[in-house]
């Protein structure tokens, strides 16, 4: 079934400095009537950041949330008119203070589809070199280095629960499984 369905009322809701909040209206195949409640997001890049020793760099941030630190992969919001791919190398630098020579888009995911358009560009970055971290004024974020197959170990333990960064960690530990 691909039958698109067309949005017939919006009304907005809110608008916040990220996404806005919509009411949504439209009518089903079925000819149902019926309200969703939206968020309107400009979408986010992350970014598997793998040194040449198999080590990734990941982040122990805070997030208020959830009210704690979580660990996960480096990413940032999309700015309006931002190619994804600009925005992760930005992200990685910002963030973790390292650029990358080589530069491989795994695939894209959507965060929350049930309520929000949210759709975050994942990539894998090989050829790092350090640079300089260059926080935002409002992110508490510690660099935290360890193997890719610690990473997932903790993705198993249940310490990373960020769902970017299992995506992310896991293509890229599957793929480095089959080669």
């Amino acid at each position: 079934m691909k039958t698109k369905i067309k949005r017939t009322r919006l009304t907005p809701v809110f608008k916040g400095k990220i996404f806005r909040l919509n009411q949504e209206e439209t009518t089903l195949p079925n000819g149902l009537q019926v309200c969703f409640d939206i968020v309107r997001h400009p979408g986010a890049t992350a970014i598997v950041p793998l040194k040449e020793n198999g080590n990734v760099i990941l982040i122990r941030q805070y997030r208020y949330a959830v009210s704690d630190y979580l660990l996960e992969i480096p990413a940032g919001t999309l700015k309006p008119g931002e190619n994804p791919a600009d925005c992760a190398a930005r992200e990685l630098e910002e963030e973790i203070g390292y650029t990358a020579t080589r530069w491989q888009e795994l695939f894209p995911i959507f965060t929350a589809p049930g309520f929000c358009d949210e759709k975050i560009h994942l990539y894998l970055v090989q050829g790092l070199r350090e640079t300089k971290q260059r926080l935002d004024h409002d992110e508490i974020i510690e660099r935290v280095e360890m193997p890719l197959s610690e990473a997932i170990a903790k993705i198993v333990d249940g310490t990373i629960c960020d769902a970017k960064s299992i995506a992310g960690l896991t293509r890229v530990y599957l793929r480095r499984q089959k080669r």
